[in-house]
């Protein structure tokens, strides 16, 4: 497959690359490997390579040659991400930031600057901080947000489904999950076209990413503004009203955060999923033959390519070891989450169904596991299904090897997936998705005979019958006993 960079931190950008016939070209000091740079256009064959040479954890260089550890290990990057009493998430910790290296004019220095969010936070900040998030979260009600998610992908759908082909990255994957978080955040007037691509350009890193990002954190603090004028029952004003007490910066800074990691993460979810669908016969097969459900598929292609594939960084607060290598207080770690999931130690055969399984590391783990995860599964489980049932013969229309990425070091994004299928009329939102759109009844209508006479405006009730004699009282059995309680009898 091909890639197509926009991003600062991107593995393709001819501007972090060294020049032909510089020594960058080769390893650098040290004989370490570069995670950027003509080696790592393909960072999957080169997190083999290290996991061949190092082991579990491998030294590696980042852009500027800044050294730091990547975590390849499944039990490793476990071990990490679970110890806060050896590994923390603050980068004012890193040798690197306090020597100047990874400073403000490090190409990484948007994914290094440590801000006062509770995914940097330790200690008591952290639960403060965290404990609001997590809050204002648990007072989201997931049966409405299902329904919601529904009607989104419905209209989405109508926009394309009397075409007969759409981009399912464009019109769908990106779409549908800023609408989404735009109705659990409580702005859903502020989705639109401009809200998607502001998020997405300053996540790319492009030369607009810091106009692009003002207009969102403008966005959020108006929104801040207004709901601490006017609470109303969303997660904005839970987060605001919370006992932690966040102030109105603090409050915007979360938005963003929720917006950007679930949005980013949600987005490449729906895109991996199905295009998996699409390209691999046996997930369709499976799916149209009942033994795999959407979810499943979701959690296998969270296992095969997680939306995030690395996060920077963890950072060592004490000396110690991990992955049979010697760690150094202020040393930085990537949490490798795309290699973690391939460890052969835990999968020595990549072609097995890993259904049912959720050990996976796309959402993280330990005091800072992903407290979003299950809006992502929810807006990835029911947006699938439901445009799958809308459009059950859904084609890619390219070749597979004509789709395009946009890579970097912390994730791959599909540019574009274009799909073909038989057009189809809009269906009403409130409808539950169906490849025919359900016609509408007339109220009190019935069949009749032909000539027959209209019936009675009321019939006569029906004489009561006695009752029947109870049966003779016995025990049930024990399986009997068990299907009783799951009909709920």
């Amino acid at each position: 497959m091909t890639s197509e960079s926009h991003s600062l931190t991107g593995t393709q950008d001819p501007t972090l690359g060294p020049p032909p016939g510089c020594p960058a070209h080769g390893t650098g000091p040290g004989g370490l490997r570069r995670l950027y740079g003509p080696e790592a256009e393909d960072l999957g064959a080169l997190y083999e390579k290290l996991r061949a040479e190092h082991g579990a954890v491998a030294p590696v260089l980042l852009h500027n040659d800044v050294p730091i550890w990547v975590v390849l290990g499944h039990g490793e990057n476990l071990h990490m991400v679970s110890t806060p009493s050896h590994f923390a998430r603050d980068s004012r910790l890193w040798t690197a930031v306090q020597d100047g290296t990874a400073g403000d004019d490090h190409p990484l220095a948007p994914h290094i600057a440590w801000q006062p969010i509770c995914s940097h936070a330790e200690g008591d900040e952290h639960l403060r901080l965290r404990g609001a998030v997590t809050g204002a979260m648990s007072t989201i009600d997931f049966r409405s947000l299902r329904r919601y998610i529904n009607r989104a992908t419905q209209r989405l759908v109508n926009e394309f489904c009397e075409l007969g082909e759409a981009d399912l990255v464009g019109q769908f994957a990106e779409h549908l999950p800023m609408s989404v978080l735009c109705e659990i955040i409580g702005m859903p007037e502020d989705y639109n076209d401009r809200m998607v691509q502001a998020t997405r350009d300053l996540l790319k890193g492009t030369d607009t990413a810091i106009a692009s990002n003002e207009y969102v954190m403008s966005v959020l603090i108006q929104h801040t503004a207004r709901r601490r004028a006017r609470p109303e029952d969303d997660f904005t004003s839970h987060l605001i009203n919370h006992p932690a007490g966040l102030t109105d910066d603090e409050v915007a800074q979360h938005l963003r955060l929720v917006l950007l990691a679930a949005y980013e993460a949600t987005a490449n979810l729906i895109a991996n999923v199905l295009r998996m669908v699409l390209t691999d016969p046996r997930f369709r097969a499976q799916l149209n033959g009942g033994q795999m459900t959407v979810p499943e598929a979701v959690e296998q292609s969270l296992w095969n390519e997680p939306p995030f594939s690395a996060v920077l960084g963890y950072f060592a607060k004490q000396e110690t070891e991990l992955g049979g290598q010697r760690i150094r207080k202020g040393d930085g770690l990537l949490f490798g989450i795309a290699p973690g999931n391939i460890d052969p130690r835990v999968r020595p055969d990549l072609a097995a169904n890993m259904q049912g399984n959720r050990s996976h590391l796309a959402f993280g783990g330990g005091p800072h596991e992903c407290p979003g995860q299950d809006i992502g599964r929810a807006i990835a489980d029911v947006g699938v299904d439901a445009l799958l049932l809308r459009l059950p013969d859904v084609e890619l229309d390219c070749p597979e090897s004509d789709l395009r990425w946009r890579g970097s070091m912390s994730s791959r994004h599909l540019v574009d997936m274009p799909v073909r299928f038989r057009p189809r009329p809009p269906q009403d939102v409130m409808q539950r998705p169906s490849v025919r759109a359900l016609p509408v009844q007339r109220p009190g209508w019935q069949v009749t005979g032909e000539g027959a006479a209209p019936a009675a405006s009321a019939p006569h009730p029906a004489p009561a019958q006695p009752a029947p004699a109870p049966e003779p009282a016995h025990r049930l059995g024990a399986w009997q006993r068990l299907v009783r309680w799951w009909r709920g009898y």
